[in-house]
């Protein structure tokens, strides 16, 4: 493409289950992104129940999985019609979709056998929306023997560049990030879980989506010994490269951590929120002890009992004082971060540009990532 800048709209939907994040970009000759205009659409409850079933085995598996990945191309496109209405667009405008799909299925450590499974009908999304689509980008670097995540790295190096060692926190369902030094390597990794057990806890004892600001959390005291018994999972030992999702971290997992002990649920909730942030600034300590400045982006960055935690917390692990903000201080609302990302990823595909970072995902080199599928 020889134009100064093209349009791509890139479609989240994460491991939170909550709903679709479509971000309309604009994104220049050399990679520099910024987001127009987006919408946030919910899952219909019945597309919800049907995703989140899939994450664990279950009798007519292939069929139930190629239906919900037809469902969600047919929310994911009306999701675009709805964007590019607002944005009075045409489809003709627009260079690609960048889809990630709904993360069902995550094995990278199973060398030669490793897999991950996305779930999309991307080319109904092409025939739908009148404008090509690329999807699947973690399978091309989980065959050159990474892990195909976390992605979005690649991206935070080129969009928040500053003179100090900054490192970027997506707080989504899981949390994982990018370390950003002034002098030295991009490298990332996910890091545990991000709001997923938050929400899987409070939908199963109040019917909520989601603690919205941790109100329901900061009702109760965390648990000092169920927050050691939570950490001592394997997990949070490994060296990155690292990734994981739902296969991991889920409300099984949180409540084989209780062992039938009589918890206050509200406690429970307190100690997740603290799970969250321990996870993520013990991370951040260990592998980038000189970081200045933290970034946070994702939902977890509008839950203001988290924010302030890791305001708290930071002192406990970092010597000097580290700047916490959002990435609404580098003009990007965060909700909308990782929509923009596939976005810049669907761009890069266009433009035949390695996506992945060997460093953050274990691959053996840069790859170029995703599949396209034509309109």
């Amino acid at each position: 493409m020889n134009k100064l800048h093209s349009l791509y709209i890139g479609l989240m939907s994460g491991t939170s289950l909550d709903g679709i994040d479509a971000v309309l970009a604009k994104i220049g000759a050399n990679g520099e992104a910024s987001a127009l205009d987006a919408i946030s659409a919910p899952f219909s409850a019945e597309l919800r129940k049907t995703l989140s079933e899939l994450q664990s085995p279950g009798p007519n598996e292939l069929h139930r999985e190629k239906q919900a990945g037809n469902a969600l191309a047919l929310a994911y496109a009306e999701a675009i019609g709805q964007l590019l209405q607002k944005a009075n667009l045409k489809p003709s405008d627009i260079a690609a979709i960048g889809a990630h799909g709904q993360t069902i299925r995550h094995q990278p450590h199973l060398g030669d056998m490793a897999y991950t499974h996305q779930t999309l009908n991307p080319a109904l999304l092409a025939e739908k929306t009148g404008i090509d689509v690329v999807a699947d980008f973690r399978s091309r670097d989980l065959a050159a023997g990474g892990h195909g995540a976390p992605l979005v790295p690649a991206f935070h190096a080129q969009q928040f560049v500053e003179d100090k060692n900054l490192a970027i926190l997506n707080i989504g369902g899981i949390a994982n990030l990018t370390l950003l030094p002034k002098n030295g390597e991009v490298t990332g990794f996910d890091c545990g879980p991000g709001n997923m057990l938050m929400d899987a806890w409070i939908h199963e004892h109040q019917g909520n989506a989601y603690d919205e600001n941790g109100n329901w959390a900061l009702q109760g005291k965390v648990n000092e010994e169920l927050l050691a018994k939570m950490l001592s999972d394997s997990f949070f030992a490994k060296v990155p490269p690292k990734s994981t999702g739902r296969d991991d971290f889920h409300l099984a997992w949180a409540q084989e951590k209780l062992s039938g002990a009589n918890y206050l649920c509200e406690d429970v909730q307190a100690t997740l929120l603290h799970l969250t942030a321990y996870s993520a600034l013990e991370a951040l300590a260990r592998y980038a002890p000189q970081t200045q400045k933290l970034i946070v982006c994702g939902g977890g960055a509008k839950n203001n009992a988290l924010m302030n935690l890791f305001k708290v917390k930071s002192q406990n692990f970092f010597k000097k004082p580290l700047e916490i903000t959002t990435s609404e201080s580098a003009g990007i609302d965060p909700q909308l971060v990782e929509g923009l990302a596939f976005a810049w990823l669907a761009w890069a595909h266009k433009e035949k540009r390695p996506a992945n970072l060997p460093a953050v995902t274990g691959a053996k080199g840069p790859r170029i990532l995703g599949a396209c599928y034509p309109a």
